[in-house]
């Protein structure tokens, strides 16, 4: 994205795209809406319809309260988890130590090759 946007919705939206390591482009694809919409909200700063950020929550895989669901101001260490997120720590925690770990090289594996890509950008 850009520059990053003056209100909240679009930040938040960035933030997401940003967690995942999306582009507008693939947020467009995840959400089926087009491209030349969601980039020309970003363009002009405007804010989605209720519908258009319902889409955007689906591609997302979260509700829209998550997608409005922030770190609380008081207690910084607060945050909400989305449905795929609470799913892979349910798993990890049906796994036995010796498949606990290998998910967690894994991971870590994964982090590695992202950030990776990220810095040849």
């Amino acid at each position: 994205m850009a520059g990053i946007p003056d209100n909240d919705i679009l930040k938040r939206i960035s933030t997401l795209c940003e967690e995942r390591n999306w582009s507008l482009y693939r947020l467009a694809k995840e959400s089926e809406i087009p491209y030349t919409s969601l980039s020309n909200m970003f363009a002009r700063n405007t804010q989605p319809t209720v519908h258009t950020l319902g889409k955007l929550c689906e591609g997302f895989g979260i509700s829209m309260s998550t997608f409005f669901d922030t770190p609380l101001a008081k207690n910084p260490n607060t945050f909400v988890l989305s449905d795929k997120e609470k799913n892979i720590i349910e798993i990890y925690r049906s796994l036995n130590a010796p498949c606990r770990e290998l998910m967690e090289t894994y991971i870590q594996s994964l982090a590695v090759v992202t950030q990776k890509n990220k810095n040849k950008k």
